[in-house]
């Protein structure tokens, strides 16, 4: 029985490689495509460490914006997830200061996409214990 190349290939995840394409500046290359495919699948992985109960809306936003910071979205000025910059012209020199919450290249949770995710909202202390008693979340229907 010959493999049909040509069959689609389903993702397990929250995101598919369209919707971080359609979010994206520039078209994906078939190699980026793969490899978007799997960070997509990944970043579902890190989502559902985190134990939350966010609408599928908020995962999938989370999970575009995550593997969009990874890859690069393809853009030549500030990179995703910059706090500070520097150019200069005839020298050649650019340096760029990566926020504390992670790096470029990197699959990671940061502060916005932690809150559309209903993580970091309370204040006070956290439990490790609290967990166990069931909670329903203000993003659930």
């Amino acid at each position: 029985m010959a493999i049909d190349e040509q069959a689609p290939v389903v993702l397990d995840a929250y995101a598919t490689v369209a919707d971080v394409e359609a979010r994206m500046t520039r078209e994906l290359t078939t190699d980026e495509e793969a490899v978007c495919g799997t960070l997509l699948e990944d970043a579902k992985v890190i989502i559902d460490a985190t134990g939350t109960l966010a609408t599928a809306d908020a995962k999938k936003v989370v999970s575009c914006r995550m593997v969009i910071r990874a890859m690069g979205d393809g853009s030549y000025g500030v990179p995703m997830g910059a706090t500070q910059g520097s150019q200069s012209a005839l020298g050649y020199s650019q340096s760029w200061t990566i926020g504390s919450g992670g790096t470029t290249g990197e699959l990671y949770l940061a502060k916005l996409e932690r809150q559309l995710l209903g993580l970091g909202n309370s204040i006070g202390s956290y439990s490790p214990t609290q967990e166990l008693v069931p909670e329903v979340s203000p993003w659930s229907a």
